[in-house]
């Protein structure tokens, strides 16, 4: 005698659909995630903003470590200070020159004897 099949009376309307696509049952789960993802990064980039702004917050002084009440840099005056003590710390004393060598300004009188021409 053969077997009769089993025939459910109140069969769901989605069961007959999952068994006719089976790759429908994943779909609702794979947007599940995306939506998920691009939900949560809202949340993600206003954590990293805020932190951001606690960042930037800082000057440029606080970021050196430098004292709000400093001296500021003036290039003009260091190069005056620079100059003025350079005018003091030195003084000019003449050496003797080696032989054979003429003054400045005065031509040798004749080129040296031991010089060969190619």
């Amino acid at each position: 005698m053969p077997t009769f099949p089993s025939n459910p009376l109140n069969v769901p309307a989605y069961s007959r659909v999952f068994r006719k696509y089976p790759a429908l049952f994943g779909v609702p789960f794979v947007l599940m995630i995306v939506g998920a993802s691009y939900g949560l990064q809202q949340f993600t980039q206003t954590r990293y903003e805020l932190h951001d702004q606690k960042v930037t917050a800082l000057s440029k002084e606080e970021e050196l470590g430098l004292a709000k009440n400093r001296k500021k840099f003036d290039i003009r005056e260091e190069y005056f200070k620079l100059s003025a003590a350079a005018a003091e710390d030195w003084e000019p004393k003449r050496i003797e020159r080696p032989k054979g060598l003429p003054e400045w300004g005065v031509p040798p009188p004749e080129p040296p004897a031991n010089s060969k021409r190619s």
